[in-house]
């Protein structure tokens, strides 16, 4: 095995992601298509044979219109979903923040919820135990912490969710857009965090619409659109490619 596969985090190897689609709109038509056994399942391909390679350390920037798959991989490297051909290597700790309050239970505390998601993404009691006063501390939830979170607003979601995530010393950090929520100085909060795991040499993969914050903050960017990678390099060069192939650009 070369360096450069020693250094290799993650790698998708001619992955394609196929979902199935129910064309059946209401009960009423789904109910004699059950009995009758009729076929109604349309295939939708998210994803349409994706290679790359990430090197431990990297920050990874994510770019492309909606619906073109960036979630999706995202999805894929933190392994809530499995590919329909190819495959997904990873080697390391994840720590998702794929999809705002998820893993979160409603009818739960804050409290009660920074040791659910901890459990969730691996850390033992006698670790929360240990974290979770900064936990609390960094997403500034003090007051509200014994509160269920089914009256949180989509903010205080994000902030804890996000305290919690950075509190698991991930190798691999998955950001999926969620740091547009929120006031600015919070944003500015966990852009800073961010920095600290880029410099401590964390693996971050960080999807968003913003092209100003893609290239100041990640060394390698992926484009992807129409289910294919269609460029990967140089942040400057890549979000240049994306602007010049936008209708709007």
């Amino acid at each position: 095995m070369n360096n450069k596969d020693t250094n290799t985090i993650i790698k998708f190897d001619h992955v394609t992601k196929d979902f199935s689609l129910q064309t059946q709109k209401t009960f009423k038509e789904f109910l004699p298509a059950l009995f009758m056994g009729e076929k109604t399942v349309n295939k939708f391909t998210a994803l349409s044979d994706i290679s790359f390679e990430i090197q431990k350390g990297e920050c990874i920037g994510i770019i492309g219109p909606n619906g073109s798959g960036k979630s999706t991989i995202l999805k894929l490297v933190a392994g809530v979903m499995s590919p329909t051909l190819g495959k997904v290597t990873v080697h390391g700790k994840i720590s998702p923040l794929i999809e705002l309050g998820a893993g979160m239970h409603p009818e739960l505390s804050g409290r009660e919820n920074i040791y659910l998601n901890g459990a969730i993404l691996g850390l033992k009691r006698k670790q929360i135990d240990e974290c979770f006063q900064s936990i609390v501390d960094f997403s500034e939830l003090q007051e509200f912490i014994d509160q269920p979170i089914k009256h949180y607003s989509s903010g205080m979601y994000m902030r804890l969710a996000f305290s919690i995530a950075v509190h698991v010393n991930p190798e691999i950090l998955i950001v999926d857009e969620i740091l547009t929520v929120g006031d600015t100085e919070f944003q500015a909060k966990c852009f800073a965090k961010m920095e600290e795991f880029k410099k401590k040499g964390v693996t971050i993969l960080f999807v968003s619409h913003s092209m100003e914050t893609i290239k100041s903050f990640c060394t390698k960017v992926i484009y992807i659109n129409q289910h294919k990678i269609q460029s990967i390099g140089n942040p400057h060069q890549v979000t240049q490619k994306y602007k010049a192939d936008s209708p709007l650009s």
